[in-house]
């Protein structure tokens, strides 16, 4: 268990932090759906109701998320969250509104109104899934940032320093970033839809989340097979394993596709997982537990695109105005004595896991 062994396994966990992440956004997804779902007064509260006992699973994950990444690489977290400081600002500021109309939503006396909360609801189900889709995409598609770690021995230590004035904003100018974050969106809309099909007993709900689960897989098939089919024949960075150069190299993820065969068949199953659970929802109409075989496709489709961004020596932040500043696994990541450390306190994960399991039980009895 060297220092790569360590950098390895924290990126494995990482991306799987993100992989739970996106599935979870089907409590964002649900939110974009209040309005096509929830017509009638009883058909809203069942929505709010049965989504209000997991938004805090999912904020949750996004802080562990943040938490593990600011620990394993603290170069990523100072340069993208120093730089392009824009696009976390708004997505915090998403969930912050979420927690809000949760809260008070049906609230008596609620002084701005069910109408205000609900519009809250919906924005951060529409913009939570594109933003965090558009900046993980930055993974592949690089920022513009200089890293300089000479800076630490001056007056003034600052590493990272970005250079435009928009700070993350960028990226929604790249129609491939917003490519990826309108595919979260609409996995998140088609997650939603089977997860009230297996947590709401209502006939009319249940129609109309049949209606609209076929309407938004298409449209997220199209921006997936798009994202999946240009990223595997685009340009990568990587770095060489004994002199630390970054270059460029052509159709950088289909070789680590190939190269990683095990990272291939995690891909294969969950496509074939999240496909399953969408059309055995489709073509049988009584079959409610097609959220889970669509979240666990999720959750190892995410993890995979993941895995061929971070490992065999691929830059997973690349820097498009100096090459040698792209960030990888070997150059971003915490001491070998902190990746330990944290290795001892990640084996509570299951334990964690198990809590998730033994809270979405608990809740959903009621």
């Amino acid at each position: 268990m060297d220092y790569a062994f360590f950098q390895h396994y924290w990126w494995f966990l990482v991306s799987l932090l993100a992989a739970l992440l996106v599935f979870l956004l089907f409590v964002q997804g649900g939110q974009s759906l209040i309005y096509q779902l929830g017509k009638k007064e009883s058909e809203l509260r069942l929505l709010i109701d049965s989504l209000g006992k997991k938004w805090e699973l999912t904020f949750t994950t996004l802080v562990t998320f943040g938490g593990a990444f600011f620990a394993s690489f603290p170069l990523f977290y100072s340069t993208s969250f120093g730089g392009a400081y824009w696009v976390w600002i708004l997505l915090l500021l998403t969930f912050v509104i979420q927690g809000v109309s949760f809260e008070y939503i049906f609230k008596q006396g609620n002084l701005y109104g069910q109408k205000t909360f609900k519009v809250f609801l919906f924005l951060n189900g529409l913009l939570a899934p594109i933003v965090i889709g558009t900046a993980v995409s930055t993974f592949f598609y690089g920022a513009e940032f200089i890293v300089n770690k000479d800076n630490l021995t001056g007056v003034m230590p600052i590493i990272s320093q970005w250079q435009n004035s928009w700070h993350g904003l960028e990226a929604l100018q790249v129609f491939d970033n917003v490519a990826l974050g309108l595919a979260v969106f609409f996995l998140a809309r088609c997650l939603a839809c089977l997860y009230f099909i297996n947590n709401i007993n209502e006939e009319n709900i249940n129609t109309k989340a049949h209606k609209h689960l076929t309407i938004n897989a298409v449209a997220f098939l199209l921006f997936f097979l798009y994202y999946i089919i240009r990223l595997l024949f685009k340009e990568g960075w990587r770095q060489d394993a004994v002199s630390g150069i970054i270059s460029i190299e052509p159709y950088l993820y289909w070789h680590n596709l190939l190269q990683m065969p095990v990272v291939l068949v995690i891909l294969l199953l969950g496509v074939v997982g999240v496909l399953y659970g969408f059309i055995r929802t489709y073509l049988c109409p009584k079959f409610r537990k097609g959220i889970w075989f669509a979240g666990i496709g999720t959750v190892l489709t995410v993890l995979a695109v993941l895995l061929l961004a971070g490992f065999n020596n691929t830059a997973y932040y690349p820097s498009l105005v100096d090459t040698q500043s792209s960030l990888t696994i070997a150059n971003s990541s915490s001491s070998l004595f902190t990746l330990k450390a944290m290795s001892i306190v990640s084996l509570f994960i299951p334990f964690v896991l198990a809590y998730i399991w033994y809270v979405w039980r608990k809740m959903d009895k009621k």
